[in-house]
């Protein structure tokens, strides 16, 4: 996926070159955009980068084609309004699962910044896995970073043109199936494939395949490192979630400085174990120059952790001169032992539990949701009246949604007045994973309640599984 460092000549202070893009307005609020050549490198961290791109890939194409119950396994079905999600069918009314998933989702985020910066920006954020295989794309068409800024710098002719558009063709349909992959996560996979070969998609279908797509080609394919320079907040408050002893990529001056070129054999008196190569600021995807101390723009991805282990392999000095530390081993030279019992310190502990807490709590009521909901609406337009044999009648309207994949028969029954009772049918049936309205009504002889309102409750359960049962209450009016 990526090619082996071995130019290790270039200094820190050359820059590629570039295409001019807009003239700098100097002492002002706007700078020229200047295009950035990543050059690709190989090593643990890139490996585990590319694994969780590889990863995160497969989950999100491959999901909408698994199947559960002859249906597909994940759908947010939104004109149904059911979300299925393999055994599970949620409605609206379960909105309450998905704040719970949201909280989580924010904990997770203070709890891995506290311990180890922007991880999520680095491995596993969409702008990130969707540049590396753009730019991987674009490597594979263009070549390296080197080849690259000549292309853009020599002028149109047939070749560049017809290598300009392989490139945007490749990115133009990977984008498509990524705009086509998101809409199939809520409208069934099976229609969006009949709509593929006559192009008869619905018009918000249509919509969100060109939107994502576009969106997709536009931010990987030409705004990369913009979108987490300018566009991203996380880039900007991510300072309040960071502190001493945060694991971050650093960059060891003590052991670094001075710079100074030396081989591998030579002495270097005098000088650091960096050589001012200026190949961690090439393999950066935002041009972070990581030897200036951390920066906002630093998206965590450690390309430059690896770059520089390759380098000092080849000079002969020890590897980590760029790795992960926390501000504090550096200014005390711990070893990973002591970062580690600093990692774990009363800030990710309360991160930690609270997590461990709220996920437990979510993981419980998923286990014992009931796959039952039962809304019951008195008929207001008649607010009790009197019947033969000396009842009152109050009607209702119960709306049963059955959560599950089978077909149900719920038996209703009403208490909480004496001698209440439903005349009639008491059995509904409910398809699966449908809902189902029946008028019921419920008669109570005149002196077992007072005057106005009355507490009553229903109780709705299934014949052939008693503990899917509801009980909801309701209001009973006696006249005056």
């Amino acid at each position: 996926m990526s090619d082996t460092i071995s130019d290790t000549s270039s200094p820190a202070s050359s820059s590629i070159p570039v295409p001019a893009r807009g003239k700098k307005e100097n002492g002002g609020l706007y700078t020229a955009h200047k295009k950035i050549y990543v050059r690709s490198t190989r090593g643990f961290f890139t490996r585990w980068r590319w694994a969780l791109v590889v990863f995160t890939q497969i989950i999100f194409y491959g999901l909408p084609w698994l199947t559960w119950n002859d249906r597909q396994a994940v759908l947010l079905h939104l004109v149904e309004r059911k979300f299925y999600i393999f055994g599970w069918v949620f409605w609206p009314q379960d909105v309450f699962f998905l704040a719970i998933l949201l909280i989580i989702s924010a904990y997770s985020l203070f709890f891995f910044t506290a311990i180890a910066g922007r991880l999520w920006c680095g491995y596993a954020c969409p702008q990130t896995v969707y540049t590396e295989i753009f730019l991987w794309i674009e490597q594979k068409i263009e070549g390296e970073h080197l080849k690259r800024a000549k292309l853009d710098a020599s002028p149109m002719d047939r070749r560049k043109f017809l290598i300009k558009t392989a490139k945007y063709m490749a990115w133009a349909a990977l984008a498509l199936w990524t705009g086509f992959t998101f809409v199939a996560y809520f409208s069934p996979l099976d229609e969006l494939l009949g709509s593929v070969f006559t192009l008869d998609f619905g018009s918000w279908e249509t919509f969100w395949i060109l939107f994502y797509g576009t969106f997709t080609f536009v931010f990987a394919g030409f705004m990369r490192e913009q979108v987490c320079k300018f566009m991203c907040p996380y880039a900007r408050f991510q300072s309040v979630m960071f502190d001493p002893d945060t694991l971050v990529i650093t960059y060891d001056e003590a052991r670094g400085e001075p710079r100074g070129v030396h081989r591998k054999g030579e002495a270097a008196a005098g000088k650091g174990d960096c050589i001012d190569c200026g190949i961690c600021v090439q393999v950066c995807p935002t041009g972070v120059d990581i030897r200036n101390g951390l920066q906002y723009e630093c998206i965590g991805c450690a390309a430059c952790v690896d770059a520089c282990d390759q380098i000092m392999d080849k000079v002969g000095a020890p590897r980590g001169l760029v790795r992960y530390s926390t501000e504090t081993a550096l200014k005390r030279g711990w070893g990973r032992s002591e970062i580690f019992h600093h990692i774990l310190r009363l800030r990710t502990l309360v991160y930690g539990a609270v997590l461990l807490l709220i996920g437990s709590a979510f993981i419980w009521g998923l286990a014992t949701r009931i796959p039952l909901r039962v809304d019951v609406i008195r008929d207001r337009a008649s607010l009790g009246q009197e019947i033969p044999g000396g009842l009152i009648e109050n009607v209702y309207m119960l709306h049963i949604m059955n959560m599950t994949e089978q077909p149900r028969v719920f038996t209703v029954g009403v208490e909480g007045l004496r001698e209440a009772q439903i005349p009639g049918e008491r059995r509904v049936e409910v398809e699966a994973a449908q809902s189902h309205e029946v008028t019921l009504r419920v008669h109570v002889p005149l002196d077992a309640g007072e005057q106005g309102a009355n507490r009553i409750f229903f109780e709705v359960s299934a014949e052939d599984d008693p503990s899917v049962r509801r009980r909801e209450k309701a209001t009973f009016f006696f006249p005056g």
